[in-house]
């Protein structure tokens, strides 16, 4: 069976945030379109996200040892095995919808602290003459990007807008997963109105979508 990760970054609920809402029309489609997926979910804000201490690398973007793990102490010893987690579970999907809004022509912060969570030497990455590539080639996988903004965006300005959909296209890219979708949720507006009609023009492209990703 195959793997479906799911990450959400908003602290609103699911039914006060347009990026989740669509992102959950998403997964369920996914899923109730073929019984091969295994749907695992992370939120990055209720769920933890540990922030990396120099302690807990040897080298760059190298976690220290087992042996090297056990002398920390007890809470260090459970910020790095959740570090190991939380690239662990990533590296075993196969499909990924990261939903988020776009704050200040990017993303909530904790993305990027669960992006270097997941960026590990010999697990997402290795280093060859001290460069670093993505090693996330070794199976079909697929990753969407859920992102929502108050604002229409015309698409000649959009690359100078969305930084934050450029950083994880190109992270993204980077590791190895060839095959990138974004899902746009644009002029979510300053009322109710605007959101649901910006959650139906986006909800409307789904369909297209997971006919994209799953092969």
């Amino acid at each position: 069976m195959k793997k479906l990760l799911y990450i959400t970054a908003n602290p609103k609920p699911e039914s006060l945030s347009a990026s989740k809402t669509v992102g959950r029309q998403l997964v369920n489609r996914i899923i109730q379109k073929t019984a091969d997926y295994h749907l695992e979910e992370v939120d990055l804000y209720a769920d933890h996200i540990p922030q990396l201490k120099h302690t807990y690398y040897e080298s760059r973007s190298k976690l220290i040892s087992e042996d090297k793990i056990k002398k920390l102490n007890e809470n260090d010893q459970n910020e790095v095995r959740r570090i190991i987690s939380l690239c662990e579970q990533f590296r075993s999907a196969d499909v990924y919808v990261l939903a988020a809004p776009m704050w200040s022509l990017s993303f909530p912060a904790p993305v990027k602290e669960y992006i270097d969570c997941i960026v590990q030497a010999d697990k997402t990455i290795v280093f060859e003459s001290e460069k670093p590539y993505g090693i996330l080639d070794d199976k079909d996988r697929s990753f969407i990007y859920v992102q929502s903004s108050g604002a229409n965006i015309p698409w000649l300005i959009r690359p100078a807008l969305n930084k934050g959909l450029n950083y994880v296209h190109d992270i993204i890219k980077f590791l190895g997963i060839s095959r990138f979708e974004e899902l746009l949720v644009d002029g979510t507006g300053a009322s109710n109105v605007e959101m649901e009609q910006a959650i139906e023009r986006a909800k409307s492209k789904i369909e297209n979508m997971i006919d994209k990703i799953i092969l």
